[in-house]
C-alpha cells in the first residue's frame, strides 16, 4: 500500500480537521496511515522531507506557508516523489500560479490522494558575500534583490501574522525611502556582460503574486527558462510607469483578446526591462539583501542561479 508524509506548520495548519479528512481519504483510496511530520523554526521543513524519503514515502504533502513549501521541494528535488500542496498563511505563491484552490482543505487533500502528477521547473541560488561561504538553496517562485528583499527585510513578523499582507504597506514606504541603486554587472547564459544600475532586480520560474499581481507575463512553471524583470524607475514619473505595465497591461488588458491587441500599440518603458534566459550570473558593488519566495536569504555580493527544468513532481487535479 502507498503512504504519504504530511508535514506540516503548527502555526498555520489546522491539525486536528486535517487529520479527520486525510483518515477519511486514506480509507476511501486505499492507502495506509500517513507519517505526520512537525515544522519547527529551526526546521522548517527540509530535514523532516529527507526523513520521509528516507522511510521510503510515496508522497508529500506539505501544509504551510511558502517557506514550508520551499524548504520539502528543495529536499524532493530531482527524487520523483511527488509533492502536494495544502496551502497555508497569506502567500501561497506556487499553488496561486498553479491555480490550485486556496481555501478548500478537502479539496486539497482529495488532490493529494487522486489527483495527477506535473513535473515543474526550479530555481537554484548560489549566493556568496565577500569571502564568506557559499550559500546554495533551490526555490519556486522568484528570487529577488532590492526593493524587495527590503521589504521583506522591514516587515513586522507579528503585523503579518494577524494583518496578512497589509503588513507589508509599511514595509514597502521603508523600502522606497531607501534611495541607494543597485550597482550590477550581470552575464545571461555565458554572454557579454551587462553593467546596470537598478531598484530591484527579480529573477522568477513563476509570474503571479498576490493580489492578482502579473509581475511576468511571460512566465511559464515549466518551460525550461526563467525570466527577469529589472525595474529602474527614475523619481516619481518612472514608478508611474511601472504601475501602469504592470497593473493595467499585465493586469487588465492582457487577460482579453481585445486588451491583447490593444497592447501592440504601446511602447516599452525604460522604467520596466524584461530578460529571460537559463543562467545569470550577477556581480554586486555592495552587500545586497535577497529573498527567496518571500522569505529572507540573507546578503551577497556575487549571485549564480539556473533552472534545474523539470526536477520537481507536483500533484495537481485531474482534468
Amino acid at each position: 500500500m502507498n503512504r504519504a508524509a504530511l508535514i506540516y506548520n503548527p502555526i498555520k495548519a489546522d491539525v486536528d480537521r486535517l487529520k479527520t479528512l486525510v483518515a477519511s481519504a486514506e480509507d476511501a483510496h486505499g492507502w495506509s496511515e500517513t507519517l505526520w511530520l512537525e515544522t519547527t523554526e529551526e526546521e522548517p521543513g527540509g530535514s523532516q522531507a529527507r526523513s520521509a524519503v528516507d522511510q521510503g514515502i510515496d508522497l508529500v504533502i506539505a501544509a504551510g506557508g511558502d517557506g514550508t513549501v520551499r524548504a520539502v521541494a528543495e529536499t524532493l528535488r530531482g527524487s520523483g516523489i511527488p509533492l502536494a500542496l495544502l496551502p497555508s498563511g497569506t502567500g501561497n505563491l506556487l499553488a496561486r500560479n498553479l491555480d490550485l484552490t486556496l481555501d478548500d482543505a478537502e479539496h486539497s487533500i482529495t488532490t493529494a490522494f487522486t489527483g495527477t502528477d506535473r513535473p515543474i521547473d526550479m530555481g537554484v541560488i548560489e549566493t556568496r558575500n565577500g569571502a564568506a561561504k557559499t550559500r546554495r538553496a533551490a526555490y519556486l517562485v522568484m528570487a529577488g534583490l532590492g526593493l524587495d528583499a527590503k521589504m521583506l527585510a522591514n516587515t513586522d513578523d507579528e503585523l503579518k501574522a494577524k494583518a496578512g499582507w497589509l503588513a507589508y504597506v509599511k514595509a514597502i514606504g521603508a523600502a522606497l525611502r531607501d534611495k541607494n541603486e543597485l550597482h550590477i554587472r550581470y552575464q545571461l547564459d555565458g554572454g557579454a556582460q551587462h553593467s546596470v544600475r537598478a531598484h530591484t532586480i527579480m529573477i522568477g520560474n513563476c509570474g503571479s503574486l498576490p493580489a492578482n499581481i502579473l509581475l511576468l507575463p511571460e512566465a511559464s512553471v515549466d518551460d525550461g527558462e526563467f525570466d527577469v524583470v529589472v525595474l529602474r524607475p527614475e523619481g516619481f514619473f518612472g514608478w508611474v510607469q511601472i504601475v501602469v505595465k504592470v497593473f493595467w497591461e499585465n493586469g487588465v488588458l492582457r487577460r482579453t483578446t481585445a486588451g491583447r491587441k490593444l497592447m501592440g500599440l504601446t511602447k516599452e518603458v525604460r522604467a520596466l526591462n524584461y530578460l529571460r534566459g537559463r543562467e545569470l550570473v550577477l556581480k554586486l558593488s555592495r552587500p545586497e539583501a535577497v529573498e527567496l519566495d518571500g522569505d529572507s536569504f540573507g546578503t551577497a555580493t556575487s549571485i549564480r542561479t539556473w533552472v534545474d527544468p523539470g526536477s520537481l513532481i507536483v500533484r495537481v487535479p485531474e482534468l
